[in-house]
């Protein structure tokens, strides 16, 4: 794996180690209501956990922007992008694949300086490198994506252990995208996206969510 390919974890999707094997799956909030433990620690997390994570998501923009949001994570804990969201946005012009396609070298230089978001030469490429790829497939993003989704099983994960890092489908969405030009887009990393974007639920058992 390339220095500038890193992989990465979503909040719930981390390598299981043996403070994990442990650690409680659930915990319950002043509101009563039992969560995934991964949102207890940020008001943040717990809106993202509750909002947004493990919803289906089917829009193209929306898509290409969890994509480059999971590359920026590399390396870094989610909740770091999460507080940095609305500043990606704003320099990334929405996440709009044509417009941040239109953006040039003067543009990373601007954004190495910009503190509101992650100053990394070889993510903020990648996005822009993403958006031409986007441009350039003979078939919809969604469609694309949306075509390694797994099954879905009729049971959910108990503990920690039982969450994996990578899985058949996500290593199979990462080597496609890899093929098409997509940068940052390793097994794990997908693995991450799959589970923020609904294509899998990884809600333990118990959730008020699942």
């Amino acid at each position: 794996m390339s220095t500038t390919d890193t992989d990465a974890a979503s909040p719930a999707s981390a390598s299981p180690t043996a403070e994990s094997r442990t650690r409680d799956a659930l915990v319950v909030g002043e509101d009563g209501l039992a969560r995934c433990s991964w949102s207890a620690s940020d008001a943040e997390y717990r809106r993202y956990h509750d909002e947004e994570w493990g919803r289906p998501q089917h829009d193209p923009r929306a898509l290409y922007e969890k994509m480059c949001l999971e590359g920026f994570q590399a390396g870094l804990s989610w909740i770091t992008i999460l507080r940095r969201r609305p500043a990606f946005r704003e320099v990334f012009h929405g996440f709009d694949p044509e417009s941040v396609a239109r953006m040039t070298e003067r543009d990373v230089e601007r954004l190495l300086q910009d503190e509101r978001v992650i100053r990394h030469r070889g993510k903020i490429e990648a996005t822009i490198s993403n958006a031409r790829a986007v441009l350039a497939l003979d078939v919809p993003l969604e469609e694309l994506m949306w075509g390694f989704a797994p099954a879905a099983t009729p049971t959910r994960p108990r503990a920690w252990s039982e969450v994996p890092a990578v899985t058949p489908e996500s290593t199979a969405m990462s080597k496609e995208l890899r093929k098409r030009g997509f940068r940052f887009v390793g097994p794990t990393t997908m693995y991450a996206l799959m589970q923020s974007t609904g294509m899998v639920d990884d809600h333990f058992e118990g959730c008020f969510r699942a």
